[in-house]
């Protein structure tokens, strides 16, 4: 497949931008590109925080308080954009197990909005932020992007839905669609519902770590950094109406990770409580990279310095984590887990 050039842009917009990997995804266009002006659109529901922009030039970004269900919100933002790079999404699964209601209407109602309004504004690009989750579970070797999807979840339904109508405007509109497809990614500024950063904070507080299962489901690994120069090559580099892997190579049982974060916590092992495993769990998820890869792009982060270094920031940052933790998400921390732990 031949490289294609690299599109120069002047405004993106970043939908979902103030979330964990989006916020990410727009500190990284702004110190790497002196030229962009980055939109941020989010509607700020319980992960979407505004704290994780605190450290952005306010110069270099325009934040907009909205839906990208919301047609008139997602025209206006788009306005003068050269691409839109969509990180908004309902993305827990154990949430979406309780309902998928608001996993519909983000994650496919919401981009359906963003490729209408697309295709009217007649942007260069728009990249579509998915998941590994989509391909299911696989036993050995790794899902390469023409495999099928095969979904077992909700949130993983919600996510491959929005890809399909992507890749539906690409060729029956034309609209430069691409789509890339993540590894589990970690780092600082992540929502504490997700296993590592729920993990590292319960064991900073030496409360239990609810393992699902026996521990060994195994997910690939990838820094959030990596994450984010991997989205913006493909967006200026890759073809459109193509799918791109993103791997970390890091692939760990979550027994072992959870073995890590304690280690480099100094906390005792017993603060692992296995619990009940969730109900559809995919056992490993792999994807196969080599796409990507010959665009020119690999991981930077190695393993280790990753989980030192964000086990550091959790360690340092309480200001941002605890009043999180202390507020509306104890109530869904304790409905949820209470019942498992007291088991």
């Amino acid at each position: 497949m031949p490289m294609q050039k690299e599109l120069a842009m002047k405004r993106i917009l970043v939908t979902g931008g103030a979330g964990f990997i989006g916020s990410a995804f727009v500190r990284f266009l702004l110190r790497t590109y002196p030229e962009v002006h980055v939109v941020v659109l989010d509607k700020l529901t319980y992960s979407g925080n505004p704290d994780n922009l605190k450290e952005v030039c306010p110069d270099r970004y325009s934040f907009v308080h909205g839906d990208i269900a919301d047609s008139l919100c997602v025209a206006s933002s788009m306005q003068g954009c050269d691409a839109v790079v969509n990180f908004a999404a309902e993305s827990h699964v154990d949430r979406s197990l309780e309902g998928a209601a608001d996993f519909i209407n983000t994650n496919v109602a919401g981009v359906n909005v963003l490729l209408e309004q697309a295709l009217l504004q007649n942007l260069r690009r728009v990249l579509l932020v998915s998941t590994d989750e989509v391909y299911g579970s696989i036993e050995t070797g790794a899902f390469k992007e023409e495999d099928s999807v095969k979904p077992r979840n909700p949130y993983a339904a919600s996510k491959a839905a929005g890809e399909l109508l992507g890749m539906a405007y690409f060729h029956s509109h034309g609209l430069p669609v691409l789509v890339t497809r993540g590894s589990n990614t970690y780092g600082p500024y992540q929502y504490p519902e997700k296993v590592l950063p729920l993990f590292i904070t319960n064991a900073i507080d030496r409360s239990p770590l609810p393992l699902y299962g026996d521990g060994r489901n195994m997910r690939d690994w990838l820094y959030v950094d990596d994450h984010c120069s991997a989205i913006d090559l493909v967006l200026r580099s890759g073809e459109p109406g193509q799918v791109y892997n993103i791997a970390g190579g890091n692939e760990r049982e979550n027994i072992a990770v959870a073995h890590t974060l304690l280690e480099l916590l100094h906390a005792p092992e017993s603060l692992i409580q296995y619990v009940k495993d969730r109900p559809g769990h995919d056992r490993r998820y792999a994807v196969d990279a080599a796409k990507i890869r010959a665009l020119g792009w690999s991981p930077r982060m190695p393993w280790a310095v990753g989980m030192a270094h964000t086990v550091t920031w959790y360690r340092e940052n309480e200001w941002w984590w605890r009043k999180i933790k202390d507020g509306s998400f104890r109530e869904y921390y304790e409905r949820f887990y209470g019942p498992l732990l007291s088991k």
